[in-house]
């Protein structure tokens, strides 16, 4: 099983050999800033860059904040943190392909924006 991922542009794509081990919803407003909250946890040995790794640009917060941020240079496509250990964060919206998986779990629910309800809440 191969799962594609790729940027908006199409410059950055990847792949993944197994189906992530789970997948979660990131309320917070660093997430949503960043253009992506929901991202699929892959181990690193799944994950194999195919072209673009030279058109990532990345963003380092400072601490206590410790997720790095990686885009794209020529489209600005979020793609979560696709570099760094033994478990990476993959922005789910650059998947390509069905991952398998559903979105299993929500962190900083309390910081969850009015606008982002769900259908049929009033």
């Amino acid at each position: 099983m191969t799962i594609k991922g790729s940027c908006l542009c199409g410059g950055v794509r990847f792949e993944l050999f197994e189906p992530p081990l789970l997948m979660g919803t990131c309320h917070c407003s660093r997430c949503r800033k960043a253009g992506s909250g929901v991202y699929a946890y892959v181990r690193a040995e799944a994950f194999h860059w195919l072209a673009g790794r030279e058109l990532l640009t990345h963003y380092r917060p400072r601490p206590p904040f410790r997720l790095t941020r990686s885009f794209c240079k020529r489209c600005g496509t979020s793609l979560g943190d696709p570099e760094s250990g033994r478990i990476l964060a993959i922005a789910a919206s650059c998947l390509d392909d069905d991952p398998g998986v559903a979105v299993s779990f929500e962190e900083f629910g309390p910081d969850k924006p009015s606008w982002n309800k769900g259908l049929g809440t009033k």
